[in-house]
């Protein structure tokens, strides 16, 4: 039996549109041109699903919710509505309301939003971490998300990592973890020891790309009191500390060579000499490491051992980046709200549908630590119940300007919808006009022009990264991309 939807809005052809789209997609849709006679049709048609206008002749939002959560409290309610009611749709849904949606709409968010209201069980939204109809969580699984660390998710991509780590976390293998910067893979180390025989044991991090190449071989195993100049005191190293645990070395590719071949020797033969000693101590120490470049490629080159390499490599995960998991993007951002709301003591509920369209198109090139600091950020700026898209980062709202590349095709709407199509398209950002004279200075803004242009695409438009490597600041940068054009 096919799930039957309430559509109710004083425009005739609206109704009349939006039966057909609905009918086509399975829905049995029974219409109402007044709110009076919406709540009429309420107890004959006995709808699953009430797909509403905020602004009706005879009734506004409030009212007609309140008509139908009085006689049918389980029915979920959608509300359209323009983006200058999004303040008030929001109040309504404070009052049971289970979404909003804001005009133009397109035919894919209307249809798993209806399928999300029709499907998601009061015991579901208990569970969940999406940004829905958050006043039914309970406050001890609120709880409980902000005293956990981190989370992996639940998606297809996000589930075979788990089952990796599940896999090798028993065993005393050497594992080696590949990702991108922020995509988690400290996480990833410590959930193996968690699940390890080593768990009562000690977890130790060391990034070896934050220590300096005089100190390195000082830190991973420790010095004796006058070794060296400025060794004012013994230094216990990483690798005693987590004697017993584990070692976790991060980005492992920086860690200079001649500290490689002393590292595999303590690898090798489980003991370790502190510099300055003559003393031997004996570890047992397992060992993770991780690197966003593939450790074989630097050891061809010469950069990195290859034997060393090997004994490392006795398992291998692959962190996915951000990108690659949208199916728990929204579980991960509510994650971070979660713990920002606790941190700040504040109510944030979760994230207008503009903000959510958004998270979804933005790539995430700092993974899952850009998400948090854009969230922790936007937390701090919000003043309501939803965090909106004016308390985004510049980066983020304006990516699509930032892609130098022609626009996507139009979207296919159906010929009979009445969903209205965007009626702004990203702005397409042109090389500027060759002018029709070659003179050395066009020449030069020219070339100055493409070499920002392939710098910004080298580094997925992230514009601090490019204006390092461009050798000049922030500032700077913004000024030559506004001069030619690459900004508006």
């Amino acid at each position: 039996m096919s799930q039957r939807i309430l559509v109710i809005d004083d425009d005739t052809d609206i109704c009349l549109l939006l039966r057909r789209f609905l009918s086509k997609n399975g829905y049995d849709v029974a219409i109402a041109h007044s709110g009076t006679e919406g709540v009429a049709t309420l107890g004959t048609f006995k709808p699953d699903l009430v797909f509403t206008d905020f602004r009706l002749g005879d009734m506004d939002g409030v009212q007609i919710l309140s008509h139908i959560k009085e006689k049918y409290p389980h029915v979920p309610v959608l509300i359209i509505t323009g983006y200058s009611d999004i303040k008030v749709a929001i109040e309504v849904m404070k009052q049971g309301a289970y979404d909003y949606i804001t005009k133009p709409l397109f035919p894919d968010e209307i249809l798993l939003t209806i399928k999300k209201a029709l499907n998601q069980t009061e015991e579901e939204e208990n569970q969940t971490f999406a940004t829905k109809n958050q006043t039914n969580t309970s406050s001890s699984t609120r709880c409980k998300n902000t005293q956990a660390k981190y989370i992996f998710g639940e998606g297809p991509t996000s589930q075979y990592l788990v089952k990796q780590i599940t896999l090798v976390a028993p065993t005393n293998y050497s594992v080696l973890i590949y990702g991108e910067s922020g995509s988690g893979k400290e996480a990833v180390a410590y959930e193996i020891h968690k699940q390890s025989q080593r768990a009562s044991g000690p977890f130790v991090a060391m990034d070896c790309g934050a220590i300096s190449r005089d100190l390195a071989a000082s830190e991973l195993f420790g010095h004796e009191k006058g070794s060296f100049t400025g060794a004012l005191a013994q230094k216990i190293g990483h690798f005693e500390m987590a004697n017993g645990g584990t070692l976790f070395l991060d980005e492992i590719s920086n860690l200079p060579y001649d500290t490689q071949v002393a590292l595999l020797r303590v690898v090798q033969e489980r003991k370790l000499r502190r510099i300055g000693s003559n003393k031997e101590t004996e570890v047992d120490v397992r060992i993770v490491v991780a690197s966003n470049k593939r450790l074989i490629d630097a050891a061809r080159s010469g950069k990195f051992r290859e034997d060393l390499y090997y004994r490392f490599n006795e398992f291998s995960i692959d962190v996915p980046p951000l990108r690659d998991r949208k199916d728990d993007l929204m579980l991960f951002a509510q994650f971070f709200l979660d713990k920002t709301n606790a941190e700040l003591n504040k109510k944030v509920r979760g994230f207008a549908p503009e903000v959510q369209r958004a998270f979804q198109e933005y790539p995430w090139p700092g993974n899952l630590r850009e998400m948090r600091n854009v969230i922790r950020r936007s937390t701090l700026l919000s003043e309501g119940d939803w965090i909106d898209a004016r308390t985004l980062p510049f980066e983020l709202i304006n990516y699509e300007k930032l892609l130098f590349t022609e626009p996507p095709p139009a979207t296919a709407y159906p010929a009979d919808s009445y969903i209205e199509k965007p009626q702004h398209t990203p702005t397409v950002v042109n090389r500027p006009a060759a002018t029709s004279k070659a003179d050395l200075k066009s020449v030069a803004l020219e070339a100055e022009y493409d070499m920002i242009l392939n710098v910004l695409k080298q580094v997925n438009f992230n514009k601090s990264k490019a204006a390092e490597v461009l050798g000049i600041d922030r500032k700077t940068l913004y000024n030559k991309m506004k001069n030619s054009n690459l900004l508006n």
